[in-house]
């Protein structure tokens, strides 16, 4: 059994099962553009629907923004946040989605022919966009909300029930600004040491609590600490899981961490962050976010959306 950590060195380990670990979004939100539809009564023709009053990323009955109004927007979000730059749009999502398969020394064994979710670290694009994910779920900063919602920066949240039973409110109201909640399992256990059952009943289990508390299973999994046997993805399958998505980089408030050997980043990178504060970094979230965003930025890439790429 091969043991793969995000330094590159391996460590072989004797116990079954066989098979190898891997160690390790602006959101855009189109609100439907309304169509009045009128038919005559008593042989009179239709009435001519009046012009909708909302539009695209209109909310709440609001007028829809110009685009120079969205920009206006984002530089005062972006002044008000205190980012070194105004962060850069990401394009549309693409209408064919890229092949995901898992990464070269990432499989398990039988992975391909058993079916088994792709574990992978990038997403295989062209374009000049990364992603950010964020695991765990123990800090619970409002500012966070406010920040990500006012600069439309897309995210993917991994999250473990342990730590969000307390205050399930806070992740329904970062749903509802179209943040994703995906599993990564009730009690962030490492896997590889349970049995499958077990690691079946912390998969399964978050699965059921998530589709209760947030109306929808989801279909991604992030294996607690990057760290998976071929139990686990066997697990996750039989729960309704299709990915396994890792990352290629991890972000501190105070700088960034990288897999590869050129300590950079790459067009469909996938970056891990958490749901932590200064008990943990001495820093906040959002400072976490400027740390993150002035590097992303600077290098020339937008923040993509995870899921429309999958």
């Amino acid at each position: 059994m091969k043991l793969v950590g995000q330094s590159g060195k391996t460590a072989r380990l004797p116990a079954r099962p066989r098979g190898r670990y891997g160690v390790a979004l602006a959101a855009l939100m189109v609100a439907a553009l309304g169509t009045a539809c009128g038919s005559g009564e008593g042989g009179r023709p239709a009435t001519k629907p009046e012009k909708p009053k909302t539009g695209s990323g209109a909310q709440g009955g609001a007028p829809a923004l110009t685009p120079q109004q969205q920009r206006q927007a984002l530089v005062a979000a972006t002044k008000k946040w205190r980012l070194a730059k105004v962060p850069l749009t990401a394009p549309a999502a693409p209408t064919t989605k890229p092949e995901i398969t898992t990464r070269d020394g990432f499989e398990v064994e039988d992975h391909e022919e058993l079916g088994l979710p792709p574990v992978f670290t990038t997403i295989p694009t062209e374009e000049n966009v990364v992603f950010l994910t964020i695991d765990d779920g123990a800090e619970k900063d409002p500012e966070f909300l406010k920040m990500m919602k006012e600069l439309k920066i897309p995210y993917t949240a991994f999250v473990s029930d342990y730590v969000i039973r307390d205050n399930y409110a806070y992740f329904k109201e970062m749903q509802a600004s179209g943040v994703t909640i995906n599993n990564h399992t009730l009690n962030h256990r490492y896997m590889p040491a349970l049995s499958y059952e077990k690691q079946r009943q912390e998969i399964c289990g978050q699965q059921n609590t998530i589709h209760k508390e947030f109306g929808k299973a989801p279909t991604l999994f992030r294996p607690p600490y990057g760290n998976y046997n071929e139990d686990t993805l066997k697990a996750a399958k039989s729960c309704g899981i299709k990915y396994a998505p890792l990352w290629n980089a991890e972000a501190f408030p105070d700088k960034m961490d990288y897999r590869e050997w050129d300590r950079d980043l790459h067009p469909g990178d996938i970056i891990l962050t958490h749901f932590r504060g200064r008990e943990d970094w001495k820093g906040t979230m959002p400072d976490m976010i400027r740390q993150v965003m002035k590097t992303v930025t600077d290098k020339g890439y937008a923040v993509a959306r995870l899921e429309d790429y999958l």
